[in-house]
């Protein structure tokens, strides 16, 4: 497979971040850009929630906010696909421009603020065309919703039957009020009410499990809460995994880019390190009880696989291809079985939190 990303970059960079990523998107939905994603190694199939994974390498939410091409998304090569994140009632999102590239950092400021056609568009569309593959569906809450819980519940009740895996999102920086949604009151009250629409939606033996997604801007004191609340629910009472970690607002020292200063969530390599000390610190919490994510600064399989031994189950990214192209994927997946290999582990299952102490 000849990578011709390298080639139209110059062409692409000159182009404003949003226009071009609405681009990639048209491009995947007409069929002008196909996968071409060969068998992989069996050693990286996983399985979790009772779902098989041909890989444990997956898109993150936010590139395909309204699931316009999970289908195409999973050709290229992703083991699974998170669309959203999705909000019950269509919203514009922040004001443009929203999207930045950090060329000279491999990172992206975005302040998207959850721009989506609406819970009720995404479950049309699902309807008509579920995707062959593992989809997660990434929910949000609506900017002037009072009732936080209740935007969630009704993304579940209404989306839930289409979802692999159901996330609760309430660490974006760019949507007022949310991240305090992650303490230990909101959180219990939260997870109670969003466990309780799901239960009510689905009948068990087919219901998706429920995640949380959590932001990498967390003290102590925010882990041991999260950690305690995710561990306080049983079978069908709580929730079923976390994912770490969303987007950050800190700005590390050593960014050059002259748009570092920009408002909004930082993605990308400089994310790397401290997303995956809040997974390795989420894994040593909840004591290997729960399954985790990691994402946060994947852009090679040397990445995914510190993720993995830190204690991720399954590794998302999704800032790497702003830089790397459609077909990184290939790459990292290909990578990360050499990590394996070379490590004498038979499947990605073995290696899961193999640094933990």
């Amino acid at each position: 497979m000849v990578d011709w990303y390298p080639l139209a970059w110059p062409l692409i960079r000159r182009l404003d971040p949003e226009k071009a990523h609405g681009m990639a998107l048209s491009a995947l939905e007409s069929g002008l850009l196909r996968g071409s994603a060969s068998p992989t190694d069996p050693r990286l199939e996983t399985t979790l929630w009772g779902r098989r994974f041909p890989t444990p390498i997956g898109l993150a939410a936010g590139f395909d906010k309204d699931a316009r091409v999970p289908g195409p998304l999973l050709a290229l090569g992703f083991g699974f696909v998170e669309v959203g994140s999705v909000t019950p009632k269509p919203q514009p999102g922040n004001p443009k421009p929203r999207l930045f590239r950090l060329e000279g950092d491999s990172a992206v400021i975005n302040r998207m603020g959850f721009n989506n056609g609406g819970i009720e568009a995404m479950a049309e569309r699902l309807s008509k065309a579920r995707p062959r593959g593992i989809l997660g569906i990434n929910l949000g809450k609506n900017k002037d919703t009072e009732d936080a819980a209740a935007d969630y519940e009704k993304g579940i009740t209404r989306l839930a039957r289409f979802a692999d895996y159901l996330v609760i999102n309430v660490s974006s920086p760019n949507t007022p009020g949310l991240r305090a949604l992650q303490g230990r009151g909101p959180l219990e009250a939260l997870v109670d009410r969003s466990r309780a629409a799901l239960n009510a939606a689905m009948p068990q033996e087919t219901r998706p499990p429920l995640l949380l997604k959590v932001a990498p801007d967390l003290t102590e004191e925010d882990m041991a809460d999260i950690a305690a609340v995710a561990l306080a629910g049983g079978l069908d009472d709580g929730l079923d995994g976390l994912i770490c970690t969303n987007t950050t607002i800190d700005r590390p020292a050593n960014l050059t880019s002259t748009q570092r200063g920009e408002t909004g969530g930082l993605s990308g390599v400089p994310l790397f390190a401290p997303s995956t000390g809040i997974l390795r610190r989420m894994a040593e919490l909840t004591e290997g009880r729960l399954p985790l994510v990691g994402v946060g600064g994947v852009a090679s399989g040397q990445d995914a696989y510190a993720k993995i031994r830190a204690g991720a189950s399954l590794v998302q990214f999704y800032s790497a291809m702003v830089y790397g192209g459609p077909h990184l994927v290939t790459r990292i997946t290909d990578e990360l079985a050499d990590c394996l290999r070379a490590d004498g582990f038979t499947s990605v299952t073995e290696a899961v939190g193999a640094d933990l102490t």
